[in-house]
């Protein structure tokens, strides 16, 4: 992000050079380098992190959508992430059954029977998307739904012994391990091979 005397100059936006008057094409923040605008006077700045936000969960920073659905009082429901979230994996569980489908009818059509690893296959996939919207439901809040979805598979803690105290080395530093995050989805079976 870059400013100049306060005021952003946004990419991809026309310009107005507040000191000299000198007026910028819309294109020009895209296709000159770092030294020709600061030749101008434009200053880089970090973009702060509180201004980057999930939009699949967020409408804007610290401001979640709907988590649950609601009806008002004509009677009109708006949908809400958990919702919509279940029917995607209801898709991604369509998609994943979709390329065996042909082995199911031709089974069918022909009276024998398919391979068990397609059925153990099929059969995983119905059983992971129930989870994964059971999963979903469960979920207290919006950020607990968008790491369950997209969050590390794996996470850094610290290491705590049997009795469940941090295990500390024998410099005095908590010892640190890498395990499953806990709070992830459950995963899609792999694909027959």
């Amino acid at each position: 992000m870059f400013t100049l005397n306060g005021q952003t100059i946004k990419y991809d936006r026309a310009w107005t050079h507040p000191d000299t008057g000198v007026q910028y094409p819309a294109n020009w923040m895209r296709l000159t380098s770092l030294a020709e605008k600061q030749a101008v006077g434009l200053v880089e700045v970090e973009t702060p992190v509180a201004q980057v936000y999930d939009q699949r969960f967020y409408w804007g920073v610290d401001n979640p959508k709907q988590l649950d659905d609601v009806t008002d009082d004509d009677g009109n429901t708006t949908t809400g992430l958990k919702t919509l979230w279940k029917a995607k994996q209801n898709e991604i569980a369509s998609s994943l059954l979709a390329p065996s489908d042909w082995r199911v009818i031709k089974a069918q059509e022909t009276s024998t029977t398919m391979a068990s690893e397609w059925t153990t296959y099929r059969a995983a996939v119905r059983t992971a998307c129930n989870a994964r919207q059971t999963e979903i439901d469960a979920c207290a809040d919006v950020e607990a739904l968008r790491e369950l979805l997209f969050g590390s598979a794996t996470i850094t803690q610290a290491q705590t012994d049997a009795d469940g105290y941090e295990v500390v080395d024998d410099d005095g530093n908590t010892v640190m391990e890498t395990v499953a995050n806990p709070a992830i989805a459950t995963a899609w079976p792999a694909e027959v091979a």
